[in-house]
């Protein structure tokens, strides 16, 4: 139980990292939704649009390194080689991206129909966050979890200062400080909010400019080709997977009616955003499990640990999945401040659906990066990203954007299908199937009656809730227990 209480330590702790700052970069959707901070809903959508592409991009110029990275740094004698060239490996190919990029920003815009004063900032925020992928995977392989938190947490925490400071305080305060009246332009809010994350970005840098200064900058070609060849396929599966995630913004935006596109893709990114709740702890699991994996691969019977490990993610995720869709439309009032976003609130309980689904993924992922066969991820991302494509194309010109929220359920519900099939194959784990099954189909069972049937009835809603719970407290009583000891 030592090594699974270890890893519920640095879950937390990377939860910590991840849910703080995200429950802080929560507030943004209440201040981007309230009436008068952006012009519309339609700037909503472009700004979600916007981020969109940052996704595909910072996958891009990862390009797997991140997690080959961790699967050297545990399996090479030379740990400081490793770190060396993923470093200057990912310098050089951000600088050269940063260059060309500057040079066809116009081309940039064209394609992606984004305006090019947002692209010359969006081009200097991929850059920075680039330069920080290695100093923080180092981070957690040296399992410096606090420091981790500390310098996320400081990131959105400026990031929110920012926004607050040039979306609500600005104008105010023009009138009275004259310093102010210089930076404060009309109808400049989508720039704003991208200068307040080029600030954040560029302070998380300075936080871990030691990084740079410690690093024994040994480039080994042969451990280079090697990493490359292990990270090749874990960018072809990142790319399909930032289209399943976020892909589908862009394509609404391509696929609906020009003048309703913005505004759809508003509602829909402004009402995605309650699955937040899910989407925290789908990652704060995965940022504790991947160095977990690696570091337990070789002890004895890890299969056991890696069974457990899911059985715990379903338990609570299950849990997390009924709790919001009964609570849901006391949590839209809180976070989505304008009745113009609700609308698209039908989307809810799909999308948190879909991001559970995508946390058993990252569980079910073990085996092809233990084994050393990532391309069976670039495979199952590529069929989830095809699932996405086809699904998108077919019932956004029918149903807009709840033709993309099935989609994202569709694409993330088969890989994880595909990838318990190819792991019974390649590197067979006892998953309790019939107990993980059971918790899933109760859950769904129960968010359906709630959310379709008793809507805002939170005397039913709540004892659904409750009684959800004593099930799960029965069958893991013993385990809840030792967890609280412990």
């Amino acid at each position: 139980m030592s090594s699974l209480q270890r890893l519920f330590k640095q879950t937390f702790i990377y939860g910590l990292a991840t849910v703080l700052p995200r429950m802080l970069n929560f507030f943004l959707v209440p201040l981007y939704t309230s009436p008068g901070v952006l012009n519309s809903v339609a700037e909503y959508g472009t700004v979600s649009i916007i981020f969109s592409w940052f996704v595909m991009f910072n996958v891009i110029l990862a390009y797997g390194m991140e997690t080959a990275f961790f699967r050297f740094f545990n399996n090479e004698k030379n740990q400081d080689e490793v770190v060396g060239t993923s470093t200057i490996s990912l310098v050089i190919s951000s600088f050269v991206f940063f260059g060309l990029a500057l040079i066809f920003q116009d081309q940039i815009a064209y394609i992606t129909d984004i305006k090019v004063e947002y692209i010359k900032l969006v081009i200097w925020i991929l850059l920075l966050d680039a330069l920080v992928i290695i100093p923080f995977a180092w981070l957690r392989a040296k399992e410096k979890s606090m420091t981790y938190a500390i310098i996320k947490i400081v990131n959105v925490a400026i990031n929110l200062g920012l926004n607050l400071f040039f979306l609500l305080g600005l104008r105010d305060w023009s009138y009275s400080i004259g310093v102010f009246d210089s930076i404060c332009k009309d109808n400049y809010q989508i720039n704003y909010i991208f200068i307040a994350n080029l600030i954040a970005s560029a302070v998380t840098l300075l936080l871990l400019l030691g990084f740079y200064l410690k690093v024994k900058y040994n480039f080994n070609t042969d451990l280079w080709k090697r990493m490359m060849r292990y990270a090749f396929p874990v960018l072809i599966a990142g790319i399909a997977f930032s289209v399943n995630e976020t892909f589908d913004r862009i394509l609404l935006s391509y696929l609906l009616p020009e003048n309703i596109a913005d505004t759809q893709i508003g509602m829909y990114s402004a009402c995605y955003k309650l699955a937040l709740f899910m989407t925290l702890f789908a990652t704060a699991y995965r940022l504790g499990i991947e160095p977990f994996f690696f570091s337990h691969a070789k002890t004895a019977n890890p299969q056991k640990n890696y069974a457990k490990i899911l059985e715990f993610f379903v338990t609570i995720g299950s849990l997390i999945l009924l709790g919001v869709i009964v609570f849901a439309d006391l949590l839209k009032v809180i976070v989505i401040r304008s009745e113009d976003y609700w609308e698209a609130m039908s989307v809810v309980p799909i999308i948190l659906l879909a991001y559970l689904f995508l946390g058993m993924y990252h569980n079910l992922s073990v085996w092809y990066k233990i084994t050393d066969r990532t391309k069976y991820g670039a495979y199952i991302s590529i069929f989830g990203a095809l699932v996405t494509l086809v699904l998108n194309f077919w019932l956004i010109p029918i149903i807009s954007y709840r033709g993309s929220a099935i989609a994202t359920l569709a694409a993330y519900g088969s890989m994880v299908l595909l990838s318990y099939y190819f792991g019974r194959k390649y590197y067979p784990i006892p998953y309790n199937i019939k107990k993980i099954s059971a918790y899933i189909v109760i859950s769904v069972a129960f968010s359906i009656l709630s959310f379709y049937f008793f809507r805002e009835n939170y005397v039913v809603g709540i004892g659904l809730l409750s009684i959800y719970m004593l099930i799960i407290y029965k069958f893991e009583k013993q385990d809840i227990q030792m967890l609280l000891k412990k």
